[in-house]
């Protein structure tokens, strides 16, 4: 590790000594939002401290282990303990440079997940349905909760276009990978021919509360219009307009609720989808900015970018951003067992940061 990644370490120490002694201090601890603030800070500093404590001990251990070679009669001994010393050293080096990679902050909040039919028609509405359930499934396994904001049906199956609020621990940090163009390959069943066909749609995966300094949004930037709501809800359906629809005109944004009964709540959700867009869009452009070079650019706000391919006939599903990256499990994919691909694009992203940072 060079001296440059080494200070930086130790600074890191410091500064969790430093978080320490502030969380005692009683003007802190009155203090709700700042305390809450360093606690955060405080848990994601620690690890560095145990790593670095970890690492002394293993240096000493290391040093005790080659004082022995000199024993004849401990000398095997000596080796074994030298060897164990380097492996320990080696994984904590990796433990610590990984610790330097920057957090992102978005990482433990709740996503917007946004799937949309692209090119093949009817086909596209399909997958797209295909797509939401799978990632329901994903969610149903990690125990988060799935609530559908707004959804345009196909008509002949799937969705148009559906959005749904994703609320659980690190949703955004295990499906941030998946935005961008999904494309599959299979026979339709409205094919007569058997031939397979190619279609696709769009995944974006948007953070619901980013951290960083708030999206100020101008009202008159916005045009709000009003429609009657299409979706469950009853009687209440189509008697009254309180479905919402906001353009953000600067940026083209659309957004739209309709799952509640009242405008005022219509428009709460939306605007709060609408401000998260805004910032993921902030977030994406700095993100590419830094890291032009970078095959992995999670959230890169390129949603034409093809990124899986779905081959049904050879039920072979890859990934093109990874070299290598097909698994021949799709059936088990679409039911939601995403955790292999998801660890892996997860392991790419972490291998490029620390090849940064070297």
């Amino acid at each position: 590790m060079s001296d440059n990644l080494r200070n930086k370490l130790l600074a890191l120490a410091e500064r969790r000594e430093e978080v320490e002694r502030l969380l005692s201090d009683p003007a802190v601890i009155n203090d709700n939002n700042e305390f809450r603030k360093l606690s955060r800070e405080f848990s994601q500093l620690e690890p560095i401290t145990d790593a670095l404590t970890a690492e002394s001990q293993a240096l000493a251990d290391l040093a005790t282990a080659r004082a022995m070679q000199s024993d004849p009669e401990l000398a095997e001994l000596a080796d074994e303990e030298i060897t164990a010393a380097e492996l320990r050293l080696q994984e904590l080096e990796q433990t610590l440079l990984a610790e330097l990679v920057p957090k992102d902050p978005r990482d433990d909040g709740d996503i917007y997940l946004e799937v949309r039919a692209g090119t093949g028609g009817d086909e596209a509405a399909i997958f797209a349905g295909d797509l939401f359930r799978m990632y329901q499934r994903y969610a149903e396994r990690q125990g988060w909760r799935v609530t559908i904001e707004s959804a345009n049906d196909g008509e002949h199956g799937g969705f148009r276009e559906v959005i749904a609020l994703v609320q659980g621990q690190g949703a955004y940090s295990r499906l941030k990978y998946e935005s961008g163009t999904h494309r599959v390959q299979r026979v339709p069943e409205t094919e007569s021919q058997g031939r397979i066909h190619t279609s696709a749609a769009t995944v974006a995966i948007i953070a619901v509360e980013p951290e960083g300094e708030p999206i100020e949004i101008n009202s008159a930037d916005l045009r709000v219009d009003t429609f009657r709501s299409s979706g469950a809800g009853g009687q209440h359906v189509n008697k009254t307009d309180s479905a919402i629809r906001i353009t953000h005109v600067p940026s083209g944004v659309v957004v739209e609720s309709q799952t509640e009964r009242s405008q005022h709540a219509n428009r709460d959700k939306a605007m709060k989808r609408l401000a998260a867009t805004l910032a993921q869009m902030q977030a994406d452009k700095a993100a590419a900015a830094i890291a032009e070079d970078r095959k992995l650019q999670v959230g890169s706000g390129d949603r034409s970018q093809r990124i899986r391919t779905y081959n049904y006939p050879q039920g072979r599903i890859t990934d093109h951003r990874v070299e290598g990256l097909t698994l021949y499990d799709l059936p088990a994919v679409l039911q939601g067992d995403l955790s292999g691909l998801i660890d892996r694009l997860a392991q790419e992203d972490r291998a490029q940061a620390l090849s940064a940072l070297r």
